[in-house]
This record gives C-alpha cells, structure tokens and sequence, in this order.
C-alpha cells in the first residue's frame, strides 16, 4: 500500500512539489507507519480502506472517512485514491472508489489542481467543484462535492 502510495504521489505531484520531497528515500517507511496506524488503530475505525489487486499486487488503494471539513454537508470524506499511471483506465479507480464511499451517499473531496484526468474521474462520478480552494503541502487543492 505504501509504495503504491508514494508511487501515485510522484505520478500526481511532480513539478508541483519539490522533487526532493516525492524522491525521499524515507517517504516509504513514512508511508508504511501511516498505513500501519490507519488500519490498526483504534482511532481510525470509521475510517474505510480498500486495496485493488492484479496478479498477487496491489495496483490502487483507497481511503474515506468521516467529513473533516469544518463546513462539510457531506457524509463521508475521501482521502486516499490513488492508482498507477499504468492502470489508468482500468476500472480499478471507479472500483476503489465504490468501495470506499457508497456510489449513492454525499461525499466530499480535495484534489490537486491543475489535475484535469483527476478532476475529470470524480466528475464522471457526479462530484462538482464547490468553489474552495487551499494550498496544501506546496500544492493547489479544489474541493469536490457529491450531493
């Protein structure tokens, strides 16, 4: 899960965070604890993770939780969605995703901008950019809504 992490990091943010950063040799292992305290503390039970699998390998991975928007008039929150540039098109996304949020609850999202394939996915899937913006970690952020 990890390095599919970090992988999907790298793929989404270069150019748009420093290189240094995406190129870590410690980013792994700080991706690694994240995922370990994620799915083994207690204090992320609401929270839902899914992985997609080809061939005995995770290809994606996804996470919600509940809204962390202090103004959110959503249910559930997607933090985590990321899936190589080599399974695009694949369907895995859109599985991962649906695994994660029920396709028929309000959820809310933040997504990199400019990231039109992104922004174009979570359209498809009926989320509209509410407005809101952020710069977050060196990179522009949109919110993304689902009603």
């Amino acid at each position: 899960m990890a390095r599919v992490h970090v992988l999907g990091w790298q793929q989404a943010y270069r150019g748009q965070m420093p290189d240094e950063f995406l190129d870590d040799p410690e980013f792994i292992p700080r991706r690694e604890r994240f995922w370990t305290a994620t799915l083994t503390d207690p204090r992320y039970a609401q929270n839902k993770a899914a992985v997609a699998e080809r061939d005995g390998g995770i290809i994606g991975i996804a996470m919600s939780g509940p809204a962390q928007d202090e103004d959110a008039a959503w249910s559930r929150q997607l933090y985590v969605l990321y899936v190589p540039s080599s399974e695009y098109g694949s369907g895995a996304g859109a599985e991962l995703l649906d695994a994660v949020i029920d396709p028929e609850a309000s959820a809310g999202l933040w997504v990199a901008d400019p990231n039109p394939r992104a922004q174009a996915f979570y359209r498809k899937h009926r989320f509209e950019a509410d407005g809101t913006s952020k710069f977050d970690d060196g990179v522009n952020e949109i919110r993304m809504v689902r009603r």
